[in-house]
């Protein structure tokens, strides 16, 4: 009698059901989500093959990949077949993964518009559970010459030293300044501490001809711009 455990390894699959051969000679495009996760596990459990348990762990968020990447390594070894190791192979590929977005995006460096500061602080803060407050220094013609985390907070806020900001504007020869922070919350409506801290940069920043030229309120899928609203 064959082994259920044995029945259920990839390695057993018929070619066309192979996530690893898929991908060889179909190309990664291919694969669907859950073949490209099995494809990092290796083998599921005595029930069910790899992609079966990569469709229901996928299904319990929704199939939103972004909301995988957020699950922890305990949460993860709560579905049978996937141990400490095979959590931690998830964990790391979705990392990698958002990693790359942030470098592709500051590949891009000169910023356009709100949506370039999306694509550019989105992949950094938009997934976060505690808020961040990022500055991004610009030149005469806009590119990116520098951005740091300027504070980290908990779940209710964050707090900003202007002095700090534009002193490290002055350190990189920024001519101009883009404010962006998260909001963990999904609420895209500034708050009135958002608005104050703006201002105060803003007032601030010209007095060493600098200037702020939007504030970004950045959430998971979405973003609220002081610019693009008229209330820079």
């Amino acid at each position: 009698m064959v082994d259920k455990k044995e029945t259920f390894s990839i390695k057993n699959w018929s070619q066309d059901d192979q996530p690893r051969e898929k991908l060889l000679y179909k190309g990664k495009s291919a694969l669907s989500d859950a073949e490209l996760v099995a494809i990092l596990i290796g083998s599921g459990n005595r029930e069910e093959s790899a992609v079966a348990l990569c469709k229901r762990i996928l299904a319990s968020t929704e199939n939103n990949l972004s909301a995988l990447g957020r699950l922890s390594i305990k949460q993860l070894i709560g579905f049978k077949g996937i141990g400490e190791a095979k959590a931690i192979s998830i964990i790391a590929a979705l990392e990698l993964g958002r990693r790359r977005r942030g470098e592709e995006a500051l590949e891009k460096k000169k910023i356009t518009s709100s949506k370039s500061v999306f694509e550019l602080m989105q992949p950094i803060i938009g997934e976060l559970e505690h808020e961040e407050f990022w500055i991004i220094y610009l030149n005469n013609s806009n590119k990116v010459i520098h951005k740091n985390q300027l504070s980290k907070g908990g779940i209710t806020g964050t707090l900003v030293d202007v002095r700090l900001v534009l002193k490290s504007a002055l350190e990189v020869g920024a001519l101009g300044l883009i404010l962006s922070h998260n909001h963990p919350s999904g609420t895209l409506k500034p708050s009135e501490a958002d608005k104050n801290i703006t201002e105060k940069l803003k007032i601030a920043a010209q007095s060493l001809d600098i200037k702020v030229l939007d504030h970004l309120i950045i959430t998971e899928k979405a973003y609220f711009s002081f610019a693009d609203e008229n209330i820079l």
